[in-house]
């Protein structure tokens, strides 16, 4: 387009320049804008509105599900993504869906599926969709792997995949971990390959025993939510192949574009951006700053003191001559006391103002603390008095 443009430039007045320039500048955008719709023998398709060159070691992970950067897309982009193929049976309804449609989308590949269908990676190749890995069997473990379990599982895919294609440059270094499930170790090592990691931004549920109505609805319920981002999706299930139709149809009807994702090369440069282009929640002058700012240093030493404030610096205003001529008199300092006036004293406190009442010896106060803490004698009842005995009554016996 830009060779284009400037052809146009060559008029031999300033005039016919400048609308020389106007209309290249017109013709270009249209042709542009065309562009996405230009599918032969579908001129109503989606179609692909651009391309977006990535570097994966200034963005080694991307994916709003899982990391804090994701790609840089604009409102009502979309990325489309697939993961687990190649699949003959449904792989290949794929790639003719995104073909009738002029779509290009990323491809993950298993290295076993590579080996057991070269031929589908090849077709990935061709159609000039982006071709990245998915480990080499797709274990559901990554999470927990160490460094040496981690490693041939990514190798392995990179060169199994490497092998399918007639053009080992062809593959791109970008990698996604199955289910999701990263670890440090996963991590880590693709970031020493110089791989990129991608997670999503939303998911379609695809991998789930579900319709494919229901793969439609969860896809586009979830891009309305966010309002761009990358889908991820299966190329190895029927239900896919038939929500896919019926998805980039709702694409097309709300006016969302599709973006073709590539790494940059020496010969193709990453796509300029700014750093908080690929923030997933960008900075703005409603989110609170985290830290205060820097107080400069004073030199107090140099600073400038002022003078003692006098009444007159503050003015008299409205008061009546009488009552002025009372404020101007200095209200400070005091007067100094007269020499000789001294202050009346204080009679000295009695000695036995302080004094305590006598305290007596520890003995004492334990005995006493005894007696009140042991329980009182019991009283003894008296016993009745014998009855007296008469002497009569005994002479009758």
């Amino acid at each position: 387009m830009r060779d284009r443009r400037w052809a146009c430039v060559g008029r031999p007045t300033w005039l016919a320049v400048l609308l020389g320039t106007v209309a290249c500048f017109a013709s270009s955008v249209g042709s542009s804008a065309a562009s996405a719709a230009d599918c032969p023998g579908h001129p109503n398709a989606l179609g692909t509105s651009r391309v977006l060159v990535v570097d994966p070691r200034e963005h080694p992970r991307i994916g709003a599900m899982q990391y804090k950067e994701t790609l840089p897309l604009k409102d009502h982009e979309v990325v489309i993504t697939f993961d687990d193929g190649p699949l003959p049976k449904y792989s290949n309804q794929v790639l003719q869906i995104l073909a009738d449609q002029c779509v290009k989308a990323t491809f993950f590949t298993i290295g076993r599926q590579a080996k057991a269908d070269p031929e589908g990676v090849r077709k990935l190749a061709a159609a000039g969709h982006t071709i990245g890995t998915h480990s080499q069997n797709h274990p559901l473990s990554f999470n927990k792997m160490t460094l040496d379990q981690v490693k041939p599982e990514v190798d392995q895919g990179i060169a199994w995949t490497t092998a399918a294609l007639t053009d080992p440059s062809a593959l791109s270094p970008f990698f996604r971990v199955p289910g999701l499930l990263r670890g440090d170790a996963v991590e880590s090592y693709a970031a020493s390959l110089g791989l990129q990691v991608w997670s999503a931004d939303f998911l379609a549920d695809d991998w789930r025993n579900i319709s494919g109505a229901k793969v439609y609805e969860l896809a586009m319920k979830r891009l309305e939510a966010r309002g761009k981002g990358i889908l991820l999706l299966h190329d190895i299930h029927a239900r896919t192949a038939t929500a896919l139709p019926k998805i980039l149809a709702e694409l097309k009807a709300k006016n969302y574009r599709i973006v073709h994702v590539v790494a940059a090369t020496p010969d193709r440069p990453a796509t300029p951006t700014e750093p908080e282009d690929w923030l997933v929640h960008r900075p703005s002058d409603e989110t609170p700053v985290a830290h205060w700012p820097k107080i400069a240093p004073v030199d107090l030493a140099g600073a400038d003191t002022g003078a003692r404030a006098r009444l007159d610096d503050f003015g008299i205003l409205n008061v009546p001559a009488a009552v002025a001529r009372v404020a101007q008199k200095p209200a400070w300092p005091r007067p100094p006391l007269a020499r000789g006036l001294a202050a009346p004293a204080l009679a000295a406190p009695a000695s036995d103002l302080f004094a305590w009442p006598p305290v007596a010896p520890l003995s004492a106060q334990r005995r006493q603390l005894a007696r009140l803490e042991s329980p009182a004698p019991k009283a003894v009842a008296a016993k009745p008095a014998p009855r007296p005995v008469r002497l009569a009554s005994l002479r009758r016996r």
